[in-house]
C-alpha cells in the first residue's frame, strides 16, 4: 500500500528534510521549524502511523518508511535536500542513503547508531510490540520509552520540555508505535550505506544519552568518507529538544556550507 506522507514545509532555500524519533511525530521538530525556516526550507514529515499519516498494512519495516520519504521527496518536488534524522528517524535516514542516494545532499544523524540491534534488545522491541496491541499501550510508553529520551538535565531542570515529550508520546497511536518496534527490531546494519555514501555528514550524541552512546556515534562518523561529530552538552537522547539552540547552530552551519558548494 502506498502511503502518502503528512508533512509540515515551511521557509524557503536549501531543502532541510527532518525524521522524528520513536515514539513522537514530526512535533518534535518545532524548535527547529522556528529557528532553521528563516534560512532553510524545513519539511518535517510524520512517518507512516505517526501524527497525521496513516499507517497502512504493510510488513514493519524500515525500508518502507524510507520509500515513503522518498516518494514525498517527488510529491513536494524536492530533488535533493540535506537528510537528518534523530534515533528511529536516523535509521530511516540511512535506509533512504541506501535506496534512494541519489536524494541526499548531506546527511545528519543524531542520536542513532548503524549497528543492528543486539538479540536482548530485539526481544525487548518485539515484546513491547506485544503490549503495545494489549491493554496496556500507555504504561509502555510512559513507564518504560519515556524515561530513556531525556538526559536528567532536562528532566530536572527544564519542566516545560520534559512535559512537553511527555505529551507527545502519550499522543502516539499504540498500533504504530508496534509497527515501529518491529520494524527497528528486524533492521539491517547500516554501515555498508554509510561507507558507500559519498556525502558530508554530521552526527550528533547527547552526552547525557542513555540509549546511544558516543562510541556507537564515533563509529558512525568513523566509516564515512567526510563526517564529523559533535556532541551536545548537557542533552539527552532528545538532544534537538533538549537543546534546540545548539542543535540547530550546527546544522545551520553544516547545511549552509553545503548549499555553498552545491552551486
Amino acid at each position: 500500500m502506498t502511503v502518502q506522507l503528512y508533512a509540515r514545509d515551511v521557509g524557503s532555500g536549501t531543502p532541510l528534510v527532518l525524521l522524528h524519533a520513536f515514539p513522537l511525530s514530526s512535533a518534535m521538530w518545532l524548535g527547529q521549524r522556528e529557528g532553521l525556516a528563516n534560512r532553510f526550507r524545513v519539511i518535517t514529515p510524520d512517518l507512516r502511523g505517526f501524527g497525521g499519516s496513516v499507517l497502512g498494512d504493510d510488513e514493519p519495516s524500515i525500508d518502507a518508511m524510507a520509500d515513503d520519504v522518498a516518494r514525498m521527496f517527488r510529491g513536494l518536488g524536492v530533488r535533493r535536500a540535506v537528510v537528518g534524522g534523530l534515533s528511529m528517524g536516523g535509521y530511516v535516514a540511512m535506509a533512504l542513503g541506501r535506496r534512494h542516494p541519489d536524494l541526499i545532499l548531506g546527511l545528519v544523524l543524531a542520536a542513532t547508531r548503524a549497528a543492528a540491534d543486539t538479540a536482548p534488545v530485539r526481544e525487548n522491541r518485539l515484546r513491547q510490540a506485544e503490549l503495545l496491541e494489549s491493554e496496556d499501550s500507555t504504561r509502555v510508553l510512559v513507564d518504560e520509552v519515556l524515561p530513556g529520551l531525556v538526559g536528567p538535565t532536562t528532566y530536572r531542570q527544564r519542566a516545560l520540555i520534559y512535559g512537553r515529550v511527555r505529551g507527545l508520546v502519550q499522543a502516539t497511536p499504540p498500533r504504530a508505535a508496534a509497527w515501529a518496534q518491529r520494524a527497528m527490531a528486524g533492521r539491517a546494519e547500516s554501515f555498508g550505506a554509510l561507507r558507500d555514501l559519498r556525502v558530508p555528514a554530521l552526527v550528533m550524541i547527547g552526552d547525557e544519552d542513555a540509549l546511544a552512546t558516543e562510541a556507537e556515534a564515533r563509529a558512525m562518523a568513523d566509516a564515512m568518507s567526510n563526517a564529523e561529530l559533535l556532541v551536545i552538552p548537557r542533552a539527552g537522547h532528545l538532544c534537538a529538544v533538549e537543546q534546540p539552540d545548539l542543535f540547530n547552530q550546527a546544522v545551520a552551519e553544516f547545511a549552509a556550507a553545503l548549499a555553498r558548494t552545491a552551486r
